[in-house]
This record gives C-alpha cells, structure tokens and sequence, in this order.
C-alpha cells in the first residue's frame, strides 16, 4: 500500500462526528428510544465517541453496544481457517429501539448487511440507521448510511483508512493506492 494524500486530519474528523451526533439527534427528535451500536473493530471507537458527543449536546448517555458480524458475513469461507472473533455485547433490548449502527467505511454495503443479520437476530428495533465516517462509493447492494462524514469518490484500486488513536497511535483519514 503507498500513501496517497490525507483525507481528514484529527479536526476533520472530531468535527465529522460533532456534525453527525447532532444529525442523529435531530432525525430522532431526542435521545429518548436512541441505542449506538458499533462494529467491531473501529466502528467501536467511532460509536464512543458519537455517545460522548451526545452526551455533551443533551446530557444523556444513550446506550451503546459492540457488534461483532464475523459469522454474518457472506465471505466467511473465503476467510482464514480461524477468523478472528472481537466480541459482540449489546447491553440493551434491541426490541422496539432506533438503533445507530456505526462503521468507519462504508464500501460496497456488506459489512452493513452483516450488521442488519446480526441485530434482527437479537430482536425487531423499530429502525435501524446507519452511521459511517467515510462512504466511498462502488456499492454492491442497495445500502445507504444516513449520516455520513465525508463523501469520498474512489477508485477500485484506493484504500481508505481511518486511524483513530486506541489502534494506530493517530487520528485521520487516508488515501492509499493498492
């Protein structure tokens, strides 16, 4: 992978997330039946602080879970013999809630697929919405985030990567070419 140009600087992002915590409120008309869920592994980060920044606006701690999809992909035989399993804990009931699935990239909409599989299977929210910092596009299902950071047209050859602190000792946003 070689480097190609920044994409988010550590403000960028903090402002993306500001601008969406305020989305996700105004859509939902309060926090009141709101839950984050965040997939794993940087849609984690993203979703904590999406909550903290609610908190800050409206002085509510929704509730956030972690969402592990390994098992729900569609390319799981394709993967290591082993993949690598991070943990799914929802700690709220799924049913009836408006839940904000978060994800660092959305791509070609499978992850978010994935994520739908997973929390039907542990009951019937009353919406399911999705949060990503970055959408670049070339998607292979009908899937759309409802809140978006940035919009990145890419090419099938880019990467991009989301560095957040907790797993790259930085915050931002790269483009790569393959």
């Amino acid at each position: 992978m070689k480097f190609k140009t920044n994409l988010m600087d550590e403000n960028a992002v903090g402002r993306a997330l500001t601008r969406i915590a305020h989305e996700i409120i105004e859509h939902n008309h309060g926090t009141e039946n709101l839950a984050i869920v965040g997939i794993q592994r940087r849609g984690v980060t993203l979703a904590r602080r999406l909550v903290e920044k609610i908190e800050q606006v409206e002085g509510v701690i929704v509730p956030m879970g972690i969402l592990d999809i390994t098992f729900y992909r569609d390319d799981l035989s394709l993967l290591n013999e082993h993949p690598t399993v991070n943990g799914t804990d929802v700690p709220f009931q799924v049913d009836g809630r408006d839940i904000v699935m978060v994800d660092d990239v959305l791509y070609t909409g499978r992850t978010a697929r994935a994520a739908i599989e997973a929390l039907m299977d542990m009951g019937r929210a009353r919406t399911l919405q999705l949060a990503v910092l970055v959408d670049r596009g070339h998607r292979e299902l009908p899937i759309r985030a409802d809140y978006v950071g940035k919009n990145v047209p890419t090419s099938h050859s880019e990467l991009v990567g989301v560095h957040v602190m907790e797993f790259d000792g930085e915050e931002n946003v790269a483009l790569y070419e393959r």
